[in-house]
């Protein structure tokens, strides 16, 4: 896959309820309906019913509106399904449901201006928007509030991997993962970053950890044969292919990638060919003979020239 498109489909599967809605207790303890919109709301996204939840939120901040946590409710109920929309391919539709879901927690944050949350929800919605500058400036200003440091930094990580800043991506998800060592995702991320500085043995390390953590979660072996492709250890990058594909047989790109690895393998396996002579690398060549014969013939005649008509030498020894 190319990069952008793990890194969305990484956004996408962010767990959805790290930072889940919840209202204030005075809020609770003052309006019982209220809190029964919140909770309606909360079990229709359970359903995957997702504009009925938007409509039970809408109920909810009209019943308290001045309460931040109404706005981060109905907010997350949009950014759940602006990611619905866009794992359809409906751009617009996801657009204006994270367009939403923005509005939604600056309102939050105007209601709550020290409260770290409503920086982080709307920091995470700006990933899905591809605005990592602005998702940058919600996270750390969360961090500068104490928020909770494991999602702040994994999700700043996000940004940095969107900004290809992956010296800055492998820093901050080093830090989620001391913070929070059992997310998969963690590791997939620094992975990505750690490949993309062509440090092929750290990035199969964290795939290696990332699988251990699911191992029924196909894209990490795809992910992983890739790494290993690179590496030039076309064995490994073959077997991970067979088992991603044998995990989701309908993979488009692994199918290839397999093809590819068996025929650098087969390759690099097969023997060096002895070398053959080439026609016409022979010395003696008809057209060198014939060239030495001709010089021969010259070195002949111009001996015979210069030797003409000269007295012949008598030998003291010559009897006469």
């Amino acid at each position: 896959m190319k990069t952008r498109t793990i890194f969305i489909l990484s956004v996408l599967l962010s767990a959805l309820f790290f930072t889940a809605p919840v209202a204030s207790a005075k809020k609770r303890s003052e309006g019982g309906d209220t809190e029964s919109h919140r909770r309606k709301g909360v079990e229709l996204i359970d359903a995957k019913q997702y504009d009925q939840a938007i409509a039970e939120f809408n109920k909810e901040v009209e019943a308290a509106p001045g309460e931040p946590g109404a706005y981060r409710d109905r907010g997350t109920a949009y950014r759940v399904a602006a990611r619905v929309a866009v794992a359809a391919g409906d751009g617009p539709a996801s657009a204006a449901k994270f367009g939403a879901a923005v509005a939604d927690f600056s309102k939050e944050i105007e209601l709550a201006p020290k409260d770290p949350v409503g920086y982080m929800e709307r920091g995470q919605t700006e990933l899905g928007q591809i605005q990592f500058d602005a998702a940058m400036a919600d996270l750390n200003k969360a961090l500068e509030l104490k928020g909770d440091e494991a999602l702040c930094y994994k999700f700043r990580g996000f940004a940095y991997v969107g900004l290809r800043q992956w010296d800055k991506a492998v820093a901050d998800f080093t830090v989620a993962i001391q913070k929070n060592p059992n997310d998969q995702q963690n590791y997939d991320q620094r992975a990505l970053a750690y490949r993309s500085l062509n440090n092929f043995p750290a990035a199969i390390q964290d795939y290696t950890a990332a699988i251990e953590k699911n191992p029924s979660y196909q894209p990490e072996y795809a992910r992983r044969g890739y790494t290993y492709a690179l590496a030039e250890q076309y064995e490994k990058a073959i077997a991970d292919y067979q088992q991603a594909l044998k995990m989701d047989p309908n993979d488009q790109e692994t199918p290839e990638r397999l093809k590819y690895a068996q025929g650098r393998l087969a390759a690099k396996n097969a023997p060096t060919p002895t070398p053959t002579p080439t026609p016409g690398t022979s010395f003696f060549t008809p057209a060198k003979i014939f060239f030495a014969f001709v010089i021969l013939v010259i070195i002949a005649v111009v001996v015979r020239l210069m030797t003409r008509g000269k007295p012949e030498e008598i030998s003291s020894s010559r009897i006469r």
